[in-house]
């Protein structure tokens, strides 16, 4: 969905500067160019004519609907921003505290561990990573217990189901597929999270599964 509205946008802004810079040059507006070409073709003489005053007042029917389109386009990219922001939550009721949050995966890059290790993949809490509506995040036990529940602005709900060495603190690690999701979707942010249910030392795949299979987020899912 995300490359459909970035094609969508580029081939927009494309159309928009091709207008603008012909408008520029010439003074000629689309709508004289589709006025031009319709008095053009009553004088037509042959079908070589006829053929290319139809395809300038396609362009000019083209250039003049540009607006519209890029409306169009803007209101698919708005629907879009708010289906991503669809897991935004009342916060008033929840404890506030700001920490540094970073991404990591489950590869060699932030584990050390390829795959085929035994470990690969796996959390200190003994469930496997998981990105999803509920995802596993790694955090301070001290701060956050195994099993705690935050909501961070931008990323979603985090069960802390992992530690780490470089984990202290204020300092969280949010779990992605791929180093190119931990660049392209979050690098390194200082924000509030909520805290929704403090942990007690242990979280298993079954809660983590029954947090994610709630009805409540079927609907959701299907948007993400």
């Amino acid at each position: 969905m995300r490359k459909i509205i970035k094609r969508l946008i580029m081939t927009m802004l494309f159309l928009l500067a091709f207008t603008t810079t012909w408008h520029a040059l010439t003074g000629v507006e689309p709508k004289d160019i589709a006025l031009w070409a319709q008095a053009s073709k009553k004088e037509e003489t042959s079908t070589i004519q006829k053929g290319m005053f139809e395809v300038i007042d396609g362009m000019a029917s083209a250039l003049e609907q540009l607006p519209l389109l890029w409306n169009r386009t803007l209101k698919i990219h708005a629907e879009a921003k708010n289906n991503a922001a669809a897991l935004a939550i009342d916060t008033t009721h929840y404890e506030a505290i700001a920490v540094t949050a970073t991404g990591y995966t489950a590869g060699v890059e932030s584990t050390g561990k390829r795959k085929g290790h035994p470990a690969y993949g796996i959390t200190k809490s003994g469930i496997k990573v998981k990105r999803d509506v509920y995802s596993t995040i790694a955090a301070d036990p001290h701060l956050f217990p195994l099993g705690t529940i935050l909501f961070i602005p931008g990323y979603g709900f985090g069960v802390v189901a992992d530690t780490g060495s470089a984990i202290k603190g204020h300092r969280i690690d949010l779990y992605f597929e791929t180093t190119k999701d931990v660049y392209e979707q979050w690098g390194k942010k200082t924000l509030r999270v909520f805290v929704v249910q403090k942990g007690k030392g242990k979280v298993t795949e079954q809660e983590l599964k029954a947090w994610n299979e709630q009805k409540s987020l079927r609907a959701l899912r299907k948007k993400m």
